[in-house]
């Protein structure tokens, strides 16, 4: 399903689900201007077609001890496919690591990292990301503060 294949209706599903995906089918349907049936029958032709690809929740880092977040630009020694896969295949097994993202420009990769402290992203940044396959580069950038948090997709 493309966003050219998305009504007015699926977008009010959509931008509402994002904002709050507990509320109840009724209060969804009617934001939507639905039944609750129809309504419900469209969320799930929304997650068929993946556009909705699951359900989370939105955790506050701080309250689990994760103060500090960074973000780290990371360049490896060769630009192969078997370099990035290797890469990418170990990112998915260091916890710390929250987000990863092939980039254009000077570097291969940026990724985003919580820590307790500087001395916790010491142990991440010598233990962790340095010892992943290929890195030849690691420019690390602490975030001061959230200006504008993920809120998520415009629609």
């Amino acid at each position: 399903m493309k966003s050219q294949e998305l009504d007015k209706t699926d977008k009010i599903i959509l931008s509402e689900l994002q904002k709050n995906a507990q509320r109840p089918i009724a209060e969804l349907a009617q934001k939507a201007g639905l039944s609750a049936s129809s309504c419900h029958r469209r969320v799930k032709l929304l997650e068929e077609a993946g556009v909705i690809q699951g359900y989370t929740a939105n955790l506050d880092r701080a309250a689990l001890g994760l103060a500090n977040e960074f973000f780290v630009e990371v360049s490896l020694s060769a630009q192969t496919e078997e370099a990035f896969e290797k890469f990418e295949k170990a990112v998915q097994r260091v916890p710390e690591i929250l987000e990863c993202h092939l980039m254009s420009g000077q570097f291969d990769y940026l990724l985003r990292v919580a820590a307790t402290d500087a001395t916790d992203y010491e142990r991440i940044h010598r233990s962790r990301i340095s010892r992943l396959p290929g890195v030849q580069r690691i420019q690390s950038s602490l975030a001061l503060r959230t200006v504008k948090g993920w809120a998520g997709y415009p629609i």
